[in-house]
């Protein structure tokens, strides 16, 4: 079984709410909303994976002294296993802008568990209300 390492972002603004992004038509889960983040490419550690996504997909900027680990996942994925790794991140540089989703949107962490999100994300959910 292959494994696929992916790397996702609680970024938490001063209100304590949580950037979600909706998955995009044509992508697997679409319409889902899931933390922001992504595959991580050969040869890179989790940081720079995250700090590489956050730039293609929110064009923020994000340093790795910004990024706390907080929990992770694993759940099977057809023919793969997921570990999906979740940091949490309060400080970044410019505005988040949906490049590749087809919405952004701010939540209160209690309020993730009435948005459809893929199988890995859900159990992250009660993680989070815990360490925010």
């Amino acid at each position: 079984m292959t494994m696929m390492q992916v790397v996702a972002a609680a970024l938490v603004d001063g209100d304590g709410r949580v950037l979600v992004q909706q998955r995009p038509p044509g992508r697997a889960m679409a319409g889902l909303w899931e933390f922001p983040g992504g595959k991580i490419e050969d040869g890179e550690t989790p940081e720079a994976a995250l700090i590489r996504e956050l730039r293609e997909e929110l064009a923020i900027d994000v340093t790795a002294a910004c990024l706390a680990p907080a929990c992770f996942a694993s759940a099977p994925l057809g023919d793969r296993h997921l570990l999906l790794l979740l940091f949490v991140c309060r400080k970044w540089t410019g505005v988040p802008i949906a490049m590749e989703a087809t919405a952004l949107r701010w939540v209160r962490v209690p309020a993730l568990h009435g948005l459809p999100m893929p199988p890995a994300d859900k159990p992250l959910i009660g993680l989070l209300e815990a360490l925010l």
